[in-house]
């Protein structure tokens, strides 16, 4: 029967086992708006999906409507509803739905039709509740029109910063990277978000910038980068010129960066952005931290339109979305990329699969 030591061991391999918790393997997917092309997006997507991995996407939404666009594809993906307690078998994936919201057959789903906007919405508050509850392993969120959900008289600026709201996040940071074809990345941490330019001077303060290059820093380590190298741009042109174009590089960026770098962070700056973005496209850098908005956004779709990824870095739970829009003037047309969708699957798989913790990005 072996030894008293031998014993010990065995029991306590035994107790390792029943006591380790079965890695997440769900994904839950949102559609954004049912009236733009996140639906044929995220389908398409997960058509490419049907023997890849051994994954469970849970997709929010009604599911016999995207069962019949689906068919109308010409996908031979079929969602299954969620209360079937099925399991993905080896090497397979298993497509399920749950709509927590309305029926779209019911009403309405046009460009800014209020039940469009309703749907989208309850896709992504119950999304995200469901990886708060740690029952998926990432969420992965389609295109919303911030406009439609604002004239329903809620405060929505952007899907960053309503997950960031309903998870109790202050720190959450935004970021978008993508590669070319011959594989050169960009990845464009972002101080401040969605704010409008004549603000953005006000609404930037070294604790965003600092918050930005951590965050940055952070993801090149979780993407298991050699490096975690990052550049930091400037706010004004030719980044201030001494003072000479605005004090913002002096009184915040500069302080920012020089804090940073005394925490052990690998970080310059602040550059003029329109040379910047150019040494980080050639490698120099890993990451660049943005001061706004267009700043990042604009080389980062130029280089990557079609597969750029949108992270938000700091939540409690991994998100990832395709960095594109509803682009109402082309849904239902079959002529829509997924390529972007794919990619933030991609990723989300990518993270989930590694250990996750919550103080991380």
């Amino acid at each position: 029967m072996g030894c008293p030591a031998e014993k010990e061991v065995l029991r306590a391999v035994f107790f390792l086992i029943f006591r380790v918790k079965k890695p997440n393997r769900r994904i839950v997917v949102t559609v954004g708006d049912p009236a733009g092309i996140g639906p044929e997006v995220t389908l398409k997507a997960l058509e490419a999906r049907r023997s890849r991995q051994d994954w469970e996407y849970l997709v929010l939404g009604d599911g016999e409507e995207l069962n019949r666009k689906a068919a109308l594809l010409g996908l031979k993906i079929r969602l299954c509803p969620d209360e079937l307690k099925e399991q993905p078998s080896s090497g397979e994936s298993l497509f399920k739905w749950l709509n927590p919201g309305e029926s779209w057959g019911k009403h309405s789903m046009s460009p800014g039709a209020g039940p469009a906007a309703r749907a989208a919405l309850a896709g992504l508050e119950w999304g995200a509740r469901a990886c708060l509850r740690e029952e998926a392993a990432a969420l992965v969120t389609g295109p919303v029109c911030k406009e439609h959900i604002a004239d329903l008289g809620r405060s929505f600026v952007g899907q960053t910063e309503y997950l960031s709201d309903l998870a109790g996040t202050r720190d959450a940071v935004m970021m978008l990277l993508g590669h070319d074809e011959a594989g050169r990345w960009l990845r464009v941490a972002l101080a401040t978000t969605h704010v409008p330019v004549r603000e953005i001077a006000s609404a930037l303060t070294r604790e965003k910038v600092i918050w930005a290059i951590r965050r940055a820093s952070e993801a090149c380590d979780r993407l298991a980068l050699s490096r975690r190298r990052v550049a930091v741009c400037g706010l004004n042109p030719h980044a201030g010129e001494g003072g000479k174009l605005g004090d913002e590089e002096i009184r915040i960026i500069r302080p920012a960066v020089a804090e940073a770098r005394d925490s052990g962070f690998d970080v310059e700056g602040p550059h003029p952005a329109d040379t910047l973005f150019r040494q980080v496209y050639l490698g120099e850098y890993d990451a660049v931290v943005a001061m706004y908005h267009d700043q990042g956004l604009v080389p980062l779709k130029m280089v990557a339109f079609d597969s750029g990824v949108n992270w938000t870095l700091g939540l409690p739970f991994i998100r990832t979305s395709p960095d594109h829009g509803t682009a109402f003037d082309i849904a239902g047309r079959n002529v829509a990329r997924e390529q972007s969708m794919s990619a933030a699957l991609d990723l989300a798989e990518q993270l989930a699969v590694e250990p996750w913790s919550k103080t991380s990005c």
